[in-house]
């Protein structure tokens, strides 16, 4: 099929914004709900099957997969990014090419993530938090999803550039079909042929490898939006730098909260073991609190990535007042949903740790406790990625990267250095809603700015 010229009517640019929304954000808040889903799923099985020292693996190799997750933010939306602002300009050639060097890049990045962070292993778990109980079931677990990380980083990719050609259901059938087999497989490892640890890390890597030839097939075969030739694939820098400097807000956001994820794993196994609770029930417990906060995120992640083709190419269009509009409905819509699993996690703690297995009541006690105070502000975390999309969709990367890195790097990591120093592993539990609360105060205050620069552009494009 051809792509569209820049004469035809595109329905980015003249449909109802309400129902762009959810016909965008919808599947791509079910593509992040079942990835989501299998992620802890794999928590539900591994801490039934195996138990604290289970949990705690999966908390000690998850830097692992926000590591590939970063990088494929990284090309993923730097290029879906670059795709719908030269689509809206009536740039279709150029939009190709992005998308070609895009899947040249991601092959090479997905091998060289892998390959180092199999090399470099043991040190690796290590220093992510691994304690001497827990190293043997992570080296075991850590060996086999690795080699599942290039097809993670290529499906991640792969969807965001699915989306910005137009086809948004596709996506989530590429992440549901690897989601679904995920946690059938899982089971059927772990209780049936009893490979332990390293069945679920199996089923994952088999799943990932189903999701990312889906997404393949689609890339080369079902384009709409670009026509790709051989010739495009070569790498040049003029599309790649283009590509990191979209991409760079979501790539700096994953790699801190790598960064944070190993240094909350150390702090919880220094002041755990100076407390009641040991060091493996605080790294159990974070672990399984970080799955359910992937659940959550699914529908904030999930309603940004669908507004981005939405946003880049009503502003290479010169659509203005759609772009403010599709940010004010997003931000409405986050808030909302977000209040609803405010209310679950300050009523059902307790429940909602038990699906993960129980381990005593000092667990209970203490995940309650963790749950309650660490996800006390949890209603205002949706605007950071609402207001870091938007920037970057809007060719602003500046601002995005700076709303990325805020949350994390500006409030949260300071936070969890000092507050310990006076209340030990209390102290960690409260940093987060702190950090919360600031970061929403500043994403208001970016956004208030960027409003008035757009309501000017629509002043001087009514003049003309």
């Amino acid at each position: 099929m051809r792509p569209q010229s820049a004469t035809v009517s595109n329905p980015l640019g003249t449909a109802n914004i309400g129902s762009l929304i959810r016909q965008f954000a919808w599947p791509s808040i079910m593509s992040m709900l079942t990835t989501s889903l299998y992620h802890v799923v794999d928590q539900i099985y591994i801490g039934q099957a195996v138990g604290l020292l289970g949990n705690a693996t999966v908390g000690v190799t998850l830097p692992f997969n926000m590591l590939a997750t970063g990088v494929a933010l990284l090309i993923g939306v730097g290029t879906a990014s670059n795709n719908n602002l030269n689509q809206g300009a009536g740039r279709p050639r150029v939009a190709a090419r992005q998308v070609a060097n895009g899947i040249s890049l991601l092959i090479i990045c997905g091998l060289g993530v892998a390959l180092l962070a199999s090399i470099f292993l043991e040190q690796l778990l290590l220093a992510f938090g691994a304690t001497a109980d827990v190293l043997s079931y992570a080296l075991t677990y850590g060996r086999i999803i690795l080699l599942g990380l290039p097809f993670l980083i290529f499906t991640i990719v792969g969807g965001h550039l699915i989306r910005s050609d137009g086809s948004p259901k596709y996506t989530m059938l590429c992440l549901a079909s690897g989601a679904l087999l995920n946690i059938g497989l899982t089971p059927l490892f772990l209780f049936i042929f009893e490979w332990g640890i390293a069945g679920a890390a199996w089923a994952t890597v088999v799943s990932q490898f189903t999701a990312c030839s889906l997404a393949a097939y689609y890339l080369f075969f079902r384009m709409k939006t670009v026509r790709l030739k051989k010739h495009y694939f070569r790498p040049k820098w003029l599309y790649i730098s283009s590509i990191l400097v979209l991409g760079s807000a979501s790539f700096f956001n994953q790699i801190v909260l790598m960064l944070t994820q190993v240094v909350l794993n150390n702090l919880l196994r220094h002041y755990g073991a100076l407390s009641v609770y040991g060091s493996e029930i605080p790294l159990a417990v974070m672990a399984i609190i970080m799955k359910v906060i992937m659940l959550f995120f699914a529908f904030c992640i999930g309603i940004a990535q669908g507004c981005q083709p939405i946003l880049g190419y009503n502003y290479g269009a010169g659509h203005y007042a759609r772009v403010k509009e599709t940010y004010k409905k997003a931000a409405l819509s986050v808030i909302a949903i977000s209040l609803v699993f405010f209310f679950c996690f300050q009523l059902f703690p307790r429940q909602i740790v038990s699906i993960f297995g129980g381990e005593g009541e000092l667990f209970f006690q203490f995940s309650e406790r963790v749950f309650r105070i660490y996800m006390m502000f949890c209603f205002v975390i949706g605007l950071q990625p609402i207001t870091a999309t938007f920037f970057t969709s809007i060719g602003k990367p500046k601002y995005g990267i700076l709303m990325s890195l805020t949350r994390q790097g500006l409030f949260f990591l300071p936070l969890l250095f000092i507050f310990p120093l006076f209340w030990g592993i209390e102290g960690i539990m409260y940093t987060a809603p702190i950090a919360d609360s600031f970061t929403a105060v500043l994403a208001i205050f970016l956004i208030k700015h960027q409003f008035k620069d757009l309501t000017r552009r629509e002043q001087l494009a009514g003049n003309k």
